[in-house]
Order: C-alpha cells, then sequence, then structure tokens
C-alpha cells in the first residue's frame, strides 16, 4: 500500500506538541500538510486518537470528505471540503490532548486516509469503528505522532 507523506509545523514526528494545541491551551487543531495522495482518491478521512488514554482509545479529531487534492491545513483550520465529526469531549471538531495529570506523555496518532470511495461514519465514531469503516476503501495512509503530557 502507498504511503502518504504526513507532516506538520508545529511538531515533529514522535515530539512534543506546543500547549497552544491542547486542551488546557487554545485547543486550536495543528497544522498539516500531505503529499503522496494517490490520483484514484476519491476523499481523505483524518482520524487523531490516543490509545494511552486510561478509559480506552480516545478520539480528538475525525473529519472526513476532505479534498484529496487540497495538501494540508492551517492551525486551527478544518481541512478543505471536510466535515468535522464529534470527539471523544462530545464536541464537534479538534479536541486537543487532555491526559490526566501526572501521566507520562501520552501519543497522539493523527492518521490521514486516501480512499478510493466515500466513508460513511456516524456523528461521533470511536476510532475502531474510523478503522473498520476505511480498511476496504483505503488507498494509501500517512501516520505523524505527537507527545503531550500535563
Amino acid at each position: 500500500m502507498a504511503g502518504i507523506e504526513l507532516i506538520s509545523s508545529a511538531f515533529d514526528d514522535h515530539a512534543v506538541l506546543a500547549r497552544r494545541y491542547a486542551y488546557e491551551g487554545e485547543n486550536e487543531s495543528p497544522p498539516l500538510t500531505w503529499s503522496g495522495i494517490p490520483d484514484e482518491a476519491t476523499e481523505l478521512v483524518l482520524l487523531c486518537e490516543d490509545p494511552d488514554a486510561p478509559s480506552g482509545t480516545f478520539v480528538h479529531w475525525v473529519v472526513v470528505g476532505i479534498d484529496p487534492r487540497s495538501g494540508g491545513t492551517e492551525a486551527g483550520e478544518v481541512p478543505p471540503g471536510g466535515t468535522e465529526l464529534v470527539n471523544g469531549f462530545h464536541e464537534r471538531g479538534w479536541g486537543g490532548p487532555h491526559p490526566p495529570p501526572g501521566d507520562e506523555a501520552h501519543r497522539y496518532y493523527f492518521r490521514l486516509y486516501a480512499l478510493g470511495e466515500p466513508c460513511v461514519l456516524p456523528e461521533a465514531p470511536s476510532a475502531a469503528l474510523v478503522h473498520r469503516a476505511v480498511e476496504d476503501r483505503r488507498l494509501a495512509v500517512g501516520t505523524l505522532v505527537a507527545l503531550y503530557r500535563r
């Protein structure tokens, strides 16, 4: 399977995310840039999840319907053409990192999927449901990991 290059000007892969992007900070989504999207992609789906959350994998951001020719998104913006779904905080859009105080740094996986056909998800999908929904439709995937602790 082809790979998408997913990067951010705000943090390097497996590096600490600044407080401004955290839930207790400005709660602003970080800027993302992508390349290597297959020509046959009809939409992109973005998922940010924390597998280290005490109650199980926590969804921080799900965006569907992103324009595959967009190339990225600015900080605090909805990716072009995208529709934000409800996150684990029961809010629509980005919900920044908010691990329990004193925990070791949690890992925040940003995954961008290029799909060959549209993906229909409920308003507040779990991370597992997103993974299942894209499994047979994905043409390529890119992953970027941020770290954060309080």
